[in-house]
């Protein structure tokens, strides 16, 4: 599905600005990181004024009731946040109480970011084992994603994939946009994983890697490296890029002499695999959710 243009006011796709910041000490060769905790809107006010664009729909839903029920706050705070000109709709500041929307068709932002409304999206985190491959369903009878889902009835999307032999974070969604945004280079999102290799690792490794480096379908550079751990014979490396290519990790740590022993994938864009257990899903918060419509640009 081809992305949609930017909404009014709020600029094109983000580019990249570093590897994501979080919390926790990074783990010895295996393992996962701290969850990040969500976090309250900020009390503040949206700088742009109100703008007398008619985003009224008579036959929707009353704003703030759409707003509470999506856990923005009591029916009360959120007529507050509408009259403090906080929240947009279209992107256009809407400030009147008795604005009615419709929740499957137009876009709702408090203090700039995204709210989803539409009840029936499903936004999820999975911990991948290793073994499994990235699909819904395997014609050779491999373990599949579809194999830990249970009996769910919807038709979700995997954002991105990860090989058999690596294991860590996926997202699975049915929301078609944001899963296109997310896994296109485009875009701009980071993905984190975390790879042990044959050590030691060179001073400059990084360097290099920041540098780019030519493989057979094309140059590739990191966004961000780090030595995180090292031991006689042995490292454990964090990657951050928000390239997609199959298996790109592994080609780019080979070429430059360090062939992955172990790899995880640990945050996609603000989403963190965090104490989550191998084979196990959960839901994306309200918050997490919001974060991933920023980072794809939405």
């Amino acid at each position: 599905m081809p992305p949609r243009g930017p909404r009014p006011g709020g600029g094109g796709p983000r580019k990249p600005t570093g590897r994501p910041t979080g919390s926790g000490k990074a783990p010895r060769f295996a393992g996962s990181t701290k969850p990040s905790q969500p976090t309250a809107l900020p009390d503040r006010k949206v700088a742009r004024p109100a703008v007398p664009v008619d985003v009224h729909d008579p036959d929707g839903v009353r704003l703030q009731k759409l707003l509470a029920a999506a856990g923005i706050g009591s029916r009360r705070a959120c007529e507050n946040l509408i009259a403090a000109g906080r929240v947009e709709v279209d992107g256009h500041v809407v400030t009147e109480l008795g604005v009615r929307i419709d929740p499957l068709r137009q876009s709702v932002h408090v203090d700039g970011e995204r709210v989803q409304l539409d009840e029936s999206r499903v936004y999820l985190a999975f911990n991948k084992p290793l073994g499994v491959v990235s699909t819904m369903s395997d014609e050779l009878g491999r373990p599949s994603i579809s194999d830990f889902l249970g009996a769910r009835q919807d038709r979700l999307f995997h954002v991105g994939r990860l090989d058999a032999d690596t294991e860590g974070l996926l997202l699975l969604t049915n929301d078609g946009d944001l899963a296109h945004r997310l896994q296109h280079p485009a875009y701009g999102v980071l993905k984190t994983y975390l790879a042990q290799v044959p050590g030691p690792v060179a001073r400059d490794l990084g360097k290099r890697l920041r540098a780019g480096i030519e493989l057979d379908d094309g140059p590739v550079a990191v966004d961000s490296f780090k030595l995180v751990d090292s031991a006689p014979g042995r490292a454990l490396v964090e990657v951050v890029l928000h390239e997609g290519r199959k298996h790109v990790v592994r080609r780019m740590l080979a070429a430059v002499g360090h062939p992955v022993e172990y790899l995880v994938r640990t945050d996609v864009g603000p989403i963190r695999l965090g104490d989550l257990k191998v084979g196990k899903t959960r839901r994306l918060t309200r918050e997490e959710v919001g974060k991933l419509y920023t980072a794809a640009g939405l």
